[in-house]
């Protein structure tokens, strides 16, 4: 193989990496139906958690909610993805889950539909989630939480008994909307 076309093979891989590298080419559905483009999001911080309404991580929804309302005046966008796939531990309908989100904490977060998370019907954005951070970063449970920089990318994750107001999580929020 001549020098040249090396060289144009691993351009194109590395650029074919950059283009799947972040998380703007991932869609949910919205708890109301419409449909979630995270390329709307360009330029600001996300967080994506997998949450469940019988839980008994449950009650973090009460520090998601404080936590959105501190920084969304800052760009912060917090997209919480209620599923049935550990535990058995979600509503049976999208308004169910609405609902109690609703009436128990207030929430004003963005909420998908009950969502799968593993197996072949799997959302994309968790096995993006492992192809990014490793086995590790795909929840092994319910209110896994991932943060998002400004450009895309994959900046931490979070295991369910990391509150999401915690210092860690916190100045990782700070930082990333400080990185403008």
């Amino acid at each position: 193989m001549n020098k040249s076309l090396f060289l144009t093979i691993i351009i194109g891989i590395l650029m074919i990496n950059q283009v799947t590298a972040n998380v703007y080419e991932f869609k949910f559905t919205s708890i109301d139906g419409e449909i979630i483009k995270l390329s709307d999001f360009k330029g600001k911080p996300l967080v994506i958690i997998n949450t469940a309404s019988l839980c008994g991580f449950t009650n973090q929804y009460s520090d998601i909610e404080r936590l959105f309302k501190n920084y969304a005046d800052k760009d912060l966008t917090i997209i919480a993805v209620p599923s049935n796939d550990f535990g058995n531990q979600e509503l049976s309908s999208n308004k169910e889950v609405k609902d109690f989100c609703t009436t128990n904490f207030n929430v004003s977060f963005l909420l998908t539909e009950i969502t799968n998370i593993k197996g072949k019907n799997g959302h994309p954005f968790f096995n993006w989630v492992k192809k990014e951070a490793g086995f590790l970063a795909f929840p092994k449970w319910n209110f896994y939480k991932y943060l998002i920089d400004r450009d895309g990318k994959l900046d931490s994750w979070y295991a369910s008994v990391t509150k999401p107001t915690s210092t860690k999580i916190v100045t990782n929020i700070e930082k990333m909307i400080l990185d403008k």
